[in-house]
């Protein structure tokens, strides 16, 4: 069995690093990670689905999950949609002795931070770097999902994510996904398939 200080892991970077293609192949290649599902604001994405990417709601829900204390953390990211963690799916997959993944922004992985500190429940904190800075910009535009005056919100936001690098207890350059997962996973404590 894993020590509790490795039963929750939070998975952080940049716009664009690839967190949620290192999220899907761990999801597809280790099944017995459990990984949160968001909640957000925004508008789905094309070929997104809802509970699976993330629960897509409304302001108004995300204000009662807010005012009711529902989420582990919460941000607006880029300065227009929140996001956040449901703190009860997280609660009951931990009290299981499930090892289990947050794949969140900055600012969120920072308020984890601050609620697992002094508690007996010690999150490991894991920075998702790209290769380069212009890999970084190759990827957002190659989704092509964003507007140019989008695209360019989130660069500037990347080059504040990438200097809170050293806040994390280590770096996995995304590289090559199946290396990343796999080393994600050997951090993690856990065998690698």
């Amino acid at each position: 069995m894993q020590s509790p200080h490795h039963r929750l892991t939070v998975l952080a970077g940049p716009t664009a690093v690839g967190k949620g293609t290192v999220s899907a192949d761990l999801r597809a290649r280790y099944p017995d990670i459990w990984i949160s599902v968001s909640a957000t604001t925004r508008a789905q994405r094309p070929g997104e689905v809802d509970g699976v990417h993330y629960h897509f709601v409304s302001e108004e829900t995300f204000d009662g999950y807010v005012r009711d204390g529902e989420l582990l953390e919460w941000a607006r990211v880029h300065g227009r949609h929140r996001y956040g963690t449901p703190r009860g799916p997280v609660a009951q997959v931990l009290a299981s002795g499930r090892p289990a993944l947050l794949e969140i922004d900055l600012a969120g992985a920072r308020q984890v931070r601050q609620a697992t500190r002094g508690t007996d429940l010690e999150a490991g904190f894991v920075f998702l770097a790209p290769p380069s800075w212009d890999e970084l910009v190759r990827r957002l535009v190659g989704r092509g999902t964003e507007t140019e005056q989008e695209r360019e919100r989130r660069l500037e936001t990347a080059r504040v994510e990438l200097a809170a690098e050293p806040e994390f207890d280590v770096t996995i350059y995304n590289d090559d996904v199946h290396r990343a997962t796999d080393e994600l996973v050997r951090w993690m404590g856990l065998p690698v398939s």
